[in-house]
């Protein structure tokens, strides 16, 4: 069978407030913003390490899809999630778990969630496989 997915172009939330948002991923994540519609209320980003964009916009009336605030589990990589977690806590972040170490058989990582201004949840981790 051919594949059915053959990669990841870019991942998509909705926001209420592009302003709080567009604040949140360039100044305490530090991300790079790739481009802005006003008029859209839509904004993209670049994930460093990948050719994937971060997306996001005011879900429209009629769009259906996630509500804002709702995304959870998009996993970020940091090779030392607290420190980046103090620094976004630093930065005017919110932190919704602290850091603390995964281990299962033969692997070990650490990871802490923090929240954007509407509430969607993202992972950081050190984790590599």
């Amino acid at each position: 069978m051919d594949e059915i997915v053959s990669g990841l172009h870019a991942v998509t939330i909705h926001i209420r407030d592009i302003q709080k948002s567009r604040a949140f991923y360039r100044d305490v994540l530090g991300l790079n913003e790739i481009s802005f519609s006003e008029a859209r209320n839509r904004a993209v980003f670049a994930l460093p390490g990948t050719s994937t964009f971060l997306t996001m916009h005011i879900q429209s009336g009629d769009e259906g899809g996630r509500e804002p605030g709702t995304v959870t589990g998009l996993i970020l990589r940091h090779p030392d999630p607290a420190a980046a977690i103090v620094e976004i806590q630093r930065r005017g972040g919110t932190v919704a778990n602290e850091p603390r170490l995964i281990e299962f058989p033969g692997v070990k990582f650490v990871q802490g969630v923090i929240a954007d201004p509407d509430g969607n949840e993202f992972v950081i981790s050190n984790r590599t496989d």
